[in-house]
């Protein structure tokens, strides 16, 4: 098994370190015995949680930052060319790596899994980090939220398999040569990187290409940009394909998902014989992407019912349908959803799991996203009894003119939806308070920080 630290990556220095994807990578070097250091905007657990495990985390960006010393600076597609950290690598001729390289660096030499679609890709790759975890064979994981059980996003582990995201935003997919692929869905997104569809066949095309000879695609069988692809790489001869979904011609079928309030229970006919087993979140693309966790771990080897029994110990991930709390009878959820399909697919589960009255607060993210997706995001919105929609979250971009939230009231309003705009985010709570009733659920939505509400609303409710 391969887990020495590759000598580029012995002093790494992240310009960002508290995101997501470069902390779980930050997390695991630390792990391994790297000297870690790194920078980031603001204080956060994540942070803490990196000097905990011995790493040096700055805040705020200057140059005085970066060591001397430093082997390589890890940056994301996210960091801008105007950094000051980055302008001093460049002066010391230290090495600049991105994301997706240190991560491919760390995944050499072990059985990899990457998890690859538009949605769903953070669930999927949790649901198999717990399951491996679960059946003892002790894996390493970098995951793009932290698991409700061990409350981390990354971990490096003993075994020899290693779960790991594969994002298709910035092309960084392309980099990894997994033993087994799963792709989810294929959609148009991330619109300042992919002007059409052709594009985004193209660029997963390279990704599955790029699986190992012998290797598996899992892929989903149901949703029409994953059936494109399937029919495109289906000519690789050095590649198992594997599809699952209700399709009748699904080699991994779907029988039946039955809601269980808050959870779901699956019925999944595998190789002749029936397995059952319960998904602790509700919703039917949470029941799809466990029976895509368990196709890639059997693909892996290892037996579907043992796979089936250790599913069942998946608790959620934050941010993903993650119940925050309740007060006078209205109970508080967390989704990250942002892309109208997520939205669609996180509504209508909780409609499903639950006959009370739902009101969401949505916050756009990215102005290309909504630029391009605000009346489908606005349509989303029908599906909730009221929402209150805050400005756009721009994240990495500049504010494009005519673009405002504005676009997804007024489509959310032509589809029939009651909505509030709200331009003040720290008025929410008060806004909620003001409209929420015992037994009503409130979800907070979207990928910006609109997820530190939920606190805010309980302590609102609460008073």
């Amino acid at each position: 098994m391969a887990s020495a630290i590759p000598t580029a990556m012995e002093r790494p220095h992240f310009i960002g370190i508290g995101g997501a994807g470069m902390s779980g990578i930050a997390k695991i070097l630390a792990q391994r015995g790297a000297q870690v250091a790194g920078s980031d905007a603001k204080e956060s657990a994540t942070a803490e949680a990196l000097r905990a495990l011995g790493a040096t985390v700055h805040i705020g960006h200057a140059a005085g930052h970066l060591a001397s010393d430093a082997t390589c600076v890890v940056v994301s597609s996210a960091i801008r060319a105007d950094n000051p950290e980055l302008a001093r690598a460049a002066e010391l001729s230290v090495p600049v790596v991105h994301r997706s390289d240190a991560l491919a660096s760390l995944m050499g030499g072990l059985r990899s899994i990457a998890v690859a679609g538009t949605h769903g890709k953070t669930t999927t790759t949790s649901m198999l980090a717990v399951a491996l975890t679960e059946l003892g064979l002790d894996p390493s994981y970098a995951i793009g939220g932290d698991l409700e059980g061990p409350g981390t996003n990354a971990r490096h582990g003993e075994g020899d398999i290693f779960v790991a995201e594969a994002d298709e935003s910035d092309r960084s997919f392309q980099k990894y040569d997994p033993e087994v692929a799963i792709v989810l869905n294929v959609e148009l997104d991330h619109h300042a990187n992919y002007a059409s569809m052709d594009e985004i066949y193209d660029s997963f095309e390279t990704f599955v290409g790029k699986i190992r000879p012998g290797g598996t695609l899992v892929i989903a069988a149901d949703q029409p940009g994953a059936v494109e692809l399937t029919q495109r790489v289906r000519d690789l001869s050095s590649l198992k394909v594997v599809t699952y979904g209700e399709s009748e011609t699904a080699d991994v079928r779907v029988h039946k998902v039955t809601p269980r309030g808050l959870t779901s229970e699956v019925t999944v006919l595998l190789n002749g014989k029936f397995l059952t087993f319960t998904v602790s979140v509700p919703g039917r693309h949470y029941a799809h992407n466990a029976v895509a966790a368990l196709a890639a771990g059997v693909a892996l080897g290892i037996p579907a019912h043992n796979l089936a029994s250790a599913l069942g110990k998946y608790t959620g991930v934050k941010r993903r349908l993650q119940l925050k709390g309740e007060a006078k009878g209205v109970q508080v959820i967390d989704s990250y959803a942002h892309h109208p399909t997520e939205m669609t697919a996180d509504l209508e589960a909780m409609r499903g799991a639950s006959d009370s009255r739902l009101l969401v607060v949505f916050q756009p993210h990215l102005f290309s996203r909504t630029q391009e997706l605000g009346k489908e995001m606005g349509e989303a919105l029908a599906l909730a009894d009221l929402s209150v929609v805050l400005d756009i979250y721009p994240a990495r971009e500049d504010p494009v003119p005519g673009v405002t939230s504005e676009l997804i009231i007024d489509a959310a309003k032509a589809a029939g939806a009651t909505v509030t705009a709200v331009h003040d985010k720290s008025t929410v709570p008060d806004v909620v308070a003001g409209m929420a009733a015992p037994g009503d659920l409130v979800l907070t939505m979207g990928a910006g920080d609109v997820t530190d509400l939920g606190p805010a609303i309980l302590a609102r409710l609460s008073d």
